[in-house]
């Protein structure tokens, strides 16, 4: 009898536990207070993880530029070549974080939109769907609320938000005028409170440095006033959008488009490092890089992206691709910080998609998904730290 009250007590304590474990589970972890977000856009799977193509740089069109490239670049394997092309990606991020995407090893990642370019790939990594309305790259307000937002509207992070961009359609991406978040993008000037020496200078220096695209500036002056506004503002969440691999990329010149991926890389690093000897950031920050599309995979598509339903219709100046872009849904991404797995490149995965971001990024914050949209993209699970009891 008294074995049977023993039992009976025991009982409740477990379902208890059990109750507790679930609730464990289904919580959001982090670690890490603030959240870097980069996005490089459109730069290819193929050079991150293969370093540059030989036989693209092979063009007679790069003749004068290429033995430079080979000297600063090349090297006798792709591992020892993406190593020069992305060395803080590949020395520092793919040991501390993870990279997904390299569909040599059988990892891939695509986007889940249907038209494989850019204001519809930023849709879906800021707010974790696709949206057929978002047709276009066109500087129309974005009709859907991204997580940057959303955040914005949360009492822990409201007002400790900012974003950077060189294109010049994040505004509208964003939709400043409603989210009413501090974004500095295209050839916007610094323009907050407290405004740096350094920051009035590049305000001066973005006037006089023409840019060679009409709607894109130069990384460097968005990297620029996104340091000067951390040091003055420190946001907990940052986005930060380069721009030029794509814009290099349709002008058709391979040397720069490669150097300005070697850009990126140093970059990021500066970001980071910067960060790391911060005491709010130090240890307390997690990083996402992603793209926002890919671009074709032949030396004849390589500049191009665009998929069967963009180029039949918005994109009719490449009409003659009634298949699309091969390749540009073919996107890739890489994490590091206190909450993310070291698992370095992923290999042998299921496919991610572009949409996952927005809710990885909201449980690195410790924010539920699904109290921001119910029918989103799913965290990545890779990226996110093993829960114990």
């Amino acid at each position: 009898m008294n074995q049977i009250k023993r039992i009976i007590r025991v009982k409740p304590l477990i379902i208890l536990c059990q109750t507790l474990w679930i609730i464990l589970l289904a919580a959001p972890v982090s670690a890490a207070d603030n959240l870097l977000i980069i996005s490089i856009d459109g730069l290819r799977w193929q050079e991150v993880f293969r370093g540059y193509d030989a036989n693209l740089l092979a063009k007679p069109e790069f003749a004068e530029q290429a033995e430079s490239i080979r000297h600063d670049l090349g090297a006798k394997t792709a591992d020892e070549k993406r190593h020069k092309l992305m060395p803080f990606l590949w020395r520092v991020i793919a040991k501390q974080g993870l990279l997904i995407g390299n569909r040599d090893k059988q990892s891939a990642m695509e986007v889940s939109n249907t038209w494989w370019f850019s204001y519809p790939g930023y849709n879906e990594i800021l707010t974790g769907k696709a949206d057929e309305r978002v047709d276009s790259n066109k500087p129309i307000a974005n009709p859907n609320v991204t997580i940057l937002e959303w955040l914005n509207q949360q009492e822990k992070f409201q007002h400790n938000l900012a974003a950077f961009g060189s294109w010049d359609v994040f505004p509208a991406i964003i939709n400043q005028e409603r989210s009413k978040l501090p974004i500095n993008a295209g050839f916007m000037s610094a323009d907050w409170s407290e405004l740096t020496d350094k920051a009035k200078w590049l305000n001066e220096l973005q006037k006089d440095i023409p840019s060679p695209w009409h709607n894109v500036r130069l990384d460097a002056f968005t990297v620029g006033f996104a340091q000067e506004y951390i040091q003055v503002k420190q946001p907990s969440v940052i986005y930060v959008a380069l721009g030029e691999t794509d814009d290099f990329a349709h002008d058709g010149d391979y040397p720069a488009y490669l150097r300005s991926a070697r850009l990126s890389d140093v970059f990021i690093k500066r970001l980071w490092d910067m960060l790391q000897a911060m005491p709010k950031y130090k240890g307390n920050t997690n990083l996402l890089i992603t793209v926002d599309h890919g671009r074709g995979n032949s030396i004849e598509t390589w500049q191009h992206h665009a998929s069967p339903k963009a180029t039949q219709g918005y994109l009719s100046d490449l009409a003659e691709h009634k298949h699309g872009i091969k390749g540009s849904n073919q996107v890739w991404m890489a994490a590091m910080g206190p909450d993310i797995q070291p698992s370095g490149e992923v290999s042998n995965s299921e496919t991610y998609r572009l949409n996952q971001i927005a809710a990885t990024a909201l449980i690195l914050l410790g924010q539920n998904p699904s109290e921001y949209a119910k029918m989103n993209g799913k965290p990545i699970g890779e990226a996110l730290p093993i829960i114990k009891p």
